[in-house]
C-alpha cells in the first residue's frame, strides 16, 4: 500500500514538473534521470520507434509540404523516420496531429470536443498552440497537437519543434550538424510563442554577384525553384515570412514560373524591391519593355508593363511595390514633381483594382521612402493611408526616419528597409559579415518604439556570410519586446548554444561578439594602410593583436569541437576572424613597409615580404573556403573582391598594395624613433627626443625603437628609469616605464641617451587627493558606460548596451517614447569624475554612433556641464544637409558611417585645476553615446582611427 502511494507521489510530482516546464524543452536520454524521464514526456522517437505524423490531406499543401520536413527533421535526430499518415490518424497509441484551424478535420474535432481550447490563437496572425492530449479520439491514449491559426503558424508549430530538437536552421545554409538523439521526448503542457509583433518579416537577396550567383548557377542552374526551395525553408524555419527576391539581372517570375508557385506553396510572401513596381524585376524592363523608363513620355508603355506583372501574380500572397524611381535603381530627374510620383501611383493603384477585381486597399501595398524619394514626401508628397510607409536606413545600418512618437496611426503602418549589405558609396561593403547585433537591436527598438512594425525587410546581400545578424534579425522582429539591453549578451550564448552544444556556447558568444565588433569598426572595403596609427598608442599593433587573440581562440576551439562541427564553426565563426584578420595585418605591413622605408629602416624589405605573403594568404584562405571547406559545397561565395578599392565600387580583381624596397642592411646606419612621433633620430634639425609624460595614475610604457645597427644600448642616470626589451614585437623595441617606489616629488623629469643621444622623460607623480579619471598628455578619454553616478528623474533611465561601440560599450537613454525633454540641472544625467592638472577652456569630443536625425523636429540635443554650473545645451544636428547619391543627409555623413562615429566637439573652461565632475544630460531620445575625450592641451590630440585608449581611474 505504502509503494503504491509512494508511486502516485512520484507520478504527481513528474506530471507537476512537466507542466512546469512550460516552455517545451527537448530531453535527451542521459538527461531523463534530472528533467522529464521517458515515463513522463511525450515521446517523439523512442527505442527505435517515432511516434507517427498525422497531417489531413485537406490542409494546406503548404502544411503537408512542411509536414514531410518534419518528419526528415525527428529523422535527421533520431535515425528513425516516423510514418506521415494523411487520410486517417493512426490509432495505435500515441500519434502527433498536426492541423490549421478550419481546414483540418480532426482538429476542428479536437475544438468541437472541447479537446482542446483555441480561443487564444483562433482568428490570430501566425500564432500555434502545441499542447498534448490525452484520448483525443478513440484508439488514440495521447497525442502531441500542433495547432496553427493559419497556414504559417502550422508551419512555425511544426518548425519550432525541429529547432528545440536540435534542428538548426542552417543545417543546410551553414552544414550546422543534428546531435544526434536515441531518445526525444517533448515536455507534457501547452506551449506557445504568441503572435508576432511585426507582421512581415523578410529577407532581400540582393547584390549577389559574383558570389551568391556563381554558386546559385554551379549548384541549381540558376535562380530557379530548385534554389529558392532552400531560401523559403530557411525563412519559416527562422520564423519570416516575407522575400525580396534576388535582383541583380534577375526575374523571379521568368526565370522560373515555378518560383512563385513553391513561394505561394510554402507561404512565404513575395514582394519586389523599392524601385520594382508592381511585381515586375528591374531586368524585366530591360527585355519586355517599349519605350523610355520616363511616365512623362512613356506612360502608357508603363502602364501596360506593370499591368501584365499583376495578371502573372495571380492570386498568389504577395506585397505590392508601388512608386517609381530612374531607370536602374537610381533618383528620377531632379524636375520630377511630387505630384508625378502622386499619379503614378493612383494610375498604378487603378492597375491593382482592375487586375484584382477589388479595391485596391484589400492589396497589401508599400511605398518605400528610399533614398531621394523621402525628400518628395517631406515635401507634402500624399500616400494612400492602406499603403504601407516603407521608412529606410540610410544604406548603412542608420535609420533617416520614423514616425513622430505622437503621430495619428495610418491603416497601413509603417515598415522598416534595414541594410546589412550594399552597393553604393562611401564605399561598397559585401563581402564579410560587419553587422553588430548591438547596433541593429538600438536602432530597430527606436523603430518599433515609434510604432514602426508593419513589415521589416533587410538587405542580407548573399544571405552568407551574414547568418548570425539575419537570425537576429527575424527572432528580433517576431518579439522586439524580449530582448533589451540587459540581455542583449544572452543572444550570443543561446544562439552557439544552439547550433554548437552548450560546452562551448561561451567561448564561441565571446567570439562572436568580439570580431562583428572589431568588423564593424572600420569595414573591411574601407581598410588602407593608413587606417590605423603606426605612431600613437601603439594602435595598429594592438588591433592586430586583439585580431590575433580571437585568432588563436577560435583555432584553439576547433580543436576541441566534435569534427562533424568543423565546417558549420569555419562558415559561422572562424572564416570571418582568420580573414578579416589577415586583411588587417596585410594593410597594417604595408604602412609599416611605406614609413620604415621612409625612416630608412632596414627592416623596409622585410615588410614588403610580409605583404606579399599576407596577400598570398588571402587568396588561400579564399581557395580554401571554396574547394576544401565542407567538401566544396560552398565555391564560389567568397569570390566578392575586396582588396584594393579606389572609388566606392568594387575593383575588379584584388590588389595587392603598393610596397617599397631599399637597399639596406642592419649594418646601415643607426637610427630610431620614439613613440608619438614619426621622426627619426639622429635628426638634422631636432637634436633632442622626447617621450610623451608619464604619470603614476595611468603607469604609463612608451617604446623606443632602435633599428639597422641596434648594437647601440639605451642608458640612464635615473634609477627610477626602467627599461624592458620588446620580447614578442618589433626588432630593437624597447619600452620605457617608470618605478613610482622611487619617486618622492611630484615632478620629475631626467634625460637617458639613445645612441648618444638625448630622449627626455617626465614623471608627474600624483598625490592621493586625486580622484576621477585623469589628465595626461593633453587629454582625457573616457568610455561612456564607465559613469561615476547616473540620475535617473521620474521614468527615465540609463542603460548600456554591452558591446556597442568602436572601443568599449555604450550609453543610450530610455524610455524612447518620452520623446525630448526641456534640459535643466534636474535633467536625466551622467556623471563623470575628472582630474585636470591644468584650468583654462577645454575641448569635449563627444563619441556618438553615427545616428541620423530621424525626426521632423529641429536638432537632436544634449547636454554638457562641469560640476554644478548650467549645463550647455549642444546640437548634435548641427551639420548642414546635403543631397548627395544617398538622398538628403548630413554633410559629413560619408565621413561619420565610413569610421563609424560622430563626433560633437564643445568647448567650456575649468576654472582651476584639481578634481571635477563632468556631466552629460539626455535632452532628445535616440543618442547613442560611446566615448568622451576632453581636450586640454594646445597642441590637440595625437591622432589615431580609434582615439587615445581610455584613462586610468583614480579612486
Amino acid at each position: 500500500m505504502k509503494q503504491t502511494k509512494l508511486r502516485y507521489v512520484f507520478l504527481f510530482i513528474g506530471i507537476a514538473l512537466g507542466f512546469w516546464l512550460y516552455k517545451k524543452v527537448v530531453i535527451d536520454k542521459k538527461e531523463t534521470t534530472t528533467l522529464v524521464s521517458s515515463e513522463y514526456g511525450f515521446s517523439l522517437s523512442r527505442n527505435g520507434i517515432s511516434t507517427p505524423i498525422y497531417v489531413s490531406d485537406n490542409d494546406y499543401s503548404g502544411v503537408l509540404k512542411i509536414a514531410k520536413i518534419f518528419q526528415e527533421d525527428i529523422e535527421r535526430v533520431s535515425d528513425v523516420k516516423p510514418d506521415l499518415i494523411t487520410d486517417k490518424v493512426p490509432s495505435n497509441g500515441t500519434a502527433v496531429i498536426v492541423g490549421t484551424i478550419g481546414k483540418s478535420e480532426i482538429i476542428d474535432k479536437l475544438i468541437a470536443d472541447d479537446k482542446i481550447d483555441v480561443s487564444s490563437i483562433k482568428g490570430k496572425w501566425e500564432t500555434f498552440l502545441i499542447e498534448t492530449v490525452t484520448n483525443p479520439i478513440d484508439g488514440v491514449d495521447e497525442a502531441l497537437v500542433i495547432v496553427g491559426s493559419d497556414k504559417r503558424g502550422t508551419i512555425y508549430g511544426m518548425f519550432d519543434i525541429s529547432s528545440d530538437i536540435g534542428v538548426s536552421p542552417w543545417y543546410f545554409w551553414a552544414d550546422v550538424p543534428v546531435k544526434k538523439k536515441e531518445n526525444v521526448y517533448i515536455a507534457r503542457g501547452s506551449h506557445t510563442k504568441g503572435t508576432p509583433k511585426v507582421k512581415y518579416r523578410g529577407i532581400f537577396i540582393n547584390d549577389e554577384a559574383p558570389a551568391l550567383s556563381g554558386w546559385a548557377f554551379e549548384n541549381f542552374g540558376g535562380f530557379n525553384a530548385k534554389f529558392y526551395d532552400h531560401v523559403f525553408e530557411l525563412i519559416l524555419r527562422m520564423k519570416g515570412n516575407y522575400l525580396w527576391p534576388s535582383m541583380w539581372g534577375r526575374m523571379f517570375y521568368v526565370n522560373d514560373p515555378q518560383n512563385a508557385v513553391l513561394a505561394d506553396e510554402y507561404g512565404v510572401v513575395m514582394g519586389t524591391s523599392h524601385h520594382e513596381p508592381l511585381t515586375r524585376a528591374h531586368a524585366e524592363w530591360q527585355r519586355f519593355g517599349k519605350g523610355e523608363w520616363n511616365y512623362n513620355t512613356n506612360a502608357e508603355g508603363l502602364k501596360k508593363f506593370w499591368k501584365e506583372g499583376m495578371e502573372r501574380r495571380g492570386n498568389t500572397e504577395s506585397i505590392i511595390t508601388v512608386g517609381m524611381r530612374g531607370d536602374g535603381d537610381e533618383a528620377m530627374s531632379e524636375g520630377t514633381a511630387t505630384e508625378l510620383l502622386e499619379t503614378i501611383v493612383n494610375d498604378q493603384r487603378k492597375i491593382i483594382e482592375e487586375v484584382t477585381g477589388k479595391p485596391a486597399s484589400e492589396t497589401p501595398q508599400i511605398w518605400a521612402l528610399y533614398k531621394e524619394v523621402q525628400d518628395y514626401y517631406d515635401k507634402g508628397m500624399k500616400v494612400p493611408d492602406d499603403v504601407i510607409l516603407l521608412l529606410c536606413d540610410d544604406n548603412w545600418g542608420n535609420l533617416r526616419k520614423l514616425p513622430e512618437l505622437d503621430a495619428e496611426p495610418r491603416e497601413g503602418g509603417y515598415g522598416i528597409y534595414y541594410h546589412f549589405d550594399y552597393v553604393g558609396g562611401p564605399r561598397n561593403y559585401k563581402w564579410l559579415n560587419t553587422t553588430q547585433i548591438e547596433r541593429t537591436w538600438e536602432q530597430m527598438n527606436l523603430a518599433y518604439e515609434h510604432g514602426a512594425d508593419k513589415l521589416w525587410v533587410v538587405n542580407v546581400g548573399d544571405i552568407k556570410p551574414v547568418e548570425f545578424p539575419i537570425e537576429f534579425f527575424l527572432d528580433y522582429a517576431w518579439d522586439p519586446e524580449k530582448w533589451n539591453a540587459n540581455n542583449l549578451p544572452d543572444y550570443y550564448t543561446q544562439w552557439a548554444e544552439k547550433n554548437f552544444g552548450s560546452q562551448f556556447a561561451e567561448e564561441i558568444a565571446y567570439l562572436m561578439s568580439k570580431y562583428t565588433k572589431y568588423n564593424a569598426r572600420r569595414k573591411p572595403e574601407m581598410l588602407d594602410p593608413s587606417t590605423y596609427s603606426l605612431v600613437n598608442f601603439n594602435e595598429a599593433d594592438r588591433v592586430i593583436e586583439e585580431y590575433n587573440e580571437l585568432v588563436i581562440r577560435a583555432d584553439s576551439l576547433k580543436s576541441e569541437l566534435p569534427e562533424e562541427y568543423h565546417d558549420a564553426f569555419y562558415q559561422l565563426v572562424q572564416h570571418p576572424i582568420v580573414a578579416c584578420a589577415n586583411l588587417n595585418e596585410l594593410y597594417v605591413a604595408a604602412a609599416k613597409n611605406k614609413l620604415y622605408a621612409e625612416q630608412g629602416r632596414a627592416s623596409t624589405n622585410k615588410y614588403a615580404q610580409k605583404v606579399k605573403d599576407l596577400y598570398l594568404k588571402d587568396s588561400m584562405i579564399t581557395k580554401f573556403y571554396h574547394e576544401e571547406l565542407a567538401g566544396g559545397k560552398w565555391n564560389h561565395m567568397m569570390a566578392q573582391t575586396h582588396i584594393g578599392y579606389k572609388i566606392w565600387q568594387e575593383p575588379r580583381f584584388n590588389s595587392m598594395p603598393e610596397t617599397v624596397e631599399v637597399d639596406l642592411d642592419d649594418s646601415s646606419d643607426f637610427g630610431f624613433v620614439v613613440e608619438g612621433s614619426n621622426v627619426t633620430f639622429p635628426n638634422d634639425s631636432i637634436k633632442v627626443a622626447k617621450l610623451p609624460e608619464f604619470d603614476n595614475i595611468n603607469k604609463q610604457k612608451y617604446y623606443i625603437n632602435t633599428f639597422n645597427s641596434i648594437k647601440y644600448l639605451i642608458k640612464g642616470d635615473a634609477d627610477w628609469i626602467q627599461i624592458e626589451k620588446d620580447e614578442k614585437g618589433e626588432k630593437g623595441r624597447n619600452f620605457i616605464s617608470i618605478d613610482w617606489s622611487k619617486i618622492s616629488k611630484n615632478k620629475n623629469e631626467t634625460t637617458i641617451k639613445v645612441g648618444g643621444i638625448p630622449v627626455e622623460i617626465t614623471a608627474n607623480k600624483l598625490d592621493n587627493s586625486v580622484k576621477g579619471f585623469v589628465e595626461s598628455n593633453g587629454y582625457i578619454s573616457i568610455s561612456a558606460e564607465n559613469f561615476t553616478k547616473k540620475v535617473e528623474p521620474k521614468s527615465f533611465h540609463w542603460k548600456v548596451v554591452k558591446n556597442l561601440g568602436k572601443t568599449g560599450s555604450s550609453v543610450i537613454s530610455l524610455p524612447i517614447k518620452e520623446g525630448r525633454v526641456a534640459l535643466s540641472e534636474n535633467s536625466p544625467k551622467l556623471s563623470y569624475k575628472v582630474h585636470f592638472q591644468n584650468k583654462g577652456k577645454v575641448k569635449i569630443h563627444t563619441y556618438f554612433a553615427p545616428t541620423i536625425n530621424y525626426s521632423t523636429r529641429e536638432g537632436m540635443y544634449f547636454g554638457l556641464s562641469f560640476d554644478d554650473e548650467k549645463p550647455t545645451q549642444v546640437n548634435y544636428d548641427s551639420d548642414p544637409w546635403i543631397f548627395n547619391y544617398n538622398g538628403k543627409v548630413p554633410s559629413k555623413w560619408g565621413q561619420n558611417v565610413g569610421d563609424h562615429v560622430k563626433i560633437i566637439t564643445t568647448e567650456l573652461e575649468i576654472s582651476e585645476a584639481g578634481n571635477h565632475t563632468l556631466n552629460y544630460y539626455r535632452v532628445d531620445e535616440g543618442l547613442v553615446l560611446q566615448k568622451i575625450i576632453i581636450e586640454t592641451g594646445e597642441s590637440g590630440i595625437p591622432e589615431s582611427y580609434l582615439g587615445p585608449p581610455e584613462s586610468a581611474y583614480a579612486e
